[in-house]
């Protein structure tokens, strides 16, 4: 399927969705998680969900990382096309962007080559660990600015497609992808 297509069918799948499942849901993949060789590393990048939009709850996420002491980074958008990363500490204060999003106001800057493990917002997959966003490629430049080592993680609510059939270059794929069902590895 097209990108377009497949934003389209996930959006609704996941307007489908009420807060307990996604809450069940959101827990079952942050458990999935435990499950996969990434807890050695030290920095490690989060997206704070859009509640709105009925996004996956990286709170059960958070509190792994953070029982785990591992060191947070979440993103902040500087612009229509980029962000910059901050450290969670427990100074930072967090404000709702245009789309939403919860962001940090300021803090310490990470520079994306220190971060080891990105988990990756989506709307679907396919087998190939290709991914569809929403479009902006937010995260595509962010992954060319990291560590070639780094390691991609998505988190999804549903299955992988078979294939996406508009993929180009600059389309980075993911090193793994979890879902509430199975733990995909690329």
């Amino acid at each position: 399927m097209l990108k377009k297509e497949l934003r389209l069918k996930y959006f609704k799948l996941r307007e489908n969705k009420s807060p307990k499942e996604l809450l069940d849901l959101s827990l079952i993949i942050a458990n999935n998680l435990l499950k996969i060789p990434i807890w050695s590393f030290n920095f490690y990048h989060i997206f704070l969900s859009i509640s709105k939009k009925n996004e996956i709850d990286t709170q059960f996420i958070l509190s792994i990382l953070l029982g785990k002491d591992k060191n947070v980074v979440i993103p902040k958008t500087e612009s229509d096309s980029s962000f910059t990363n901050y450290l969670l500490t427990d100074s930072v204060l967090l404000n709702e962007n245009k789309w939403g999003v919860p962001e940090p106001i300021d803090g310490i800057e990470v520079s994306p080559s220190k971060i080891d493990v990105v988990f990756l917002p989506l709307l679907a997959f396919d087998k190939l660990g290709n991914r569809v966003g929403y479009g902006k490629g937010f995260y595509d430049r962010f992954l060319r600015e990291c560590n070639p080592n780094v390691v991609k993680v998505g988190l999804s609510l549903f299955r992988a497609e078979e294939v996406i059939t508009d993929i180009h270059e600059e389309d980075v794929p993911m090193d793994y992808c979890i879902t509430p069902e199975k733990i995909y590895i690329f």
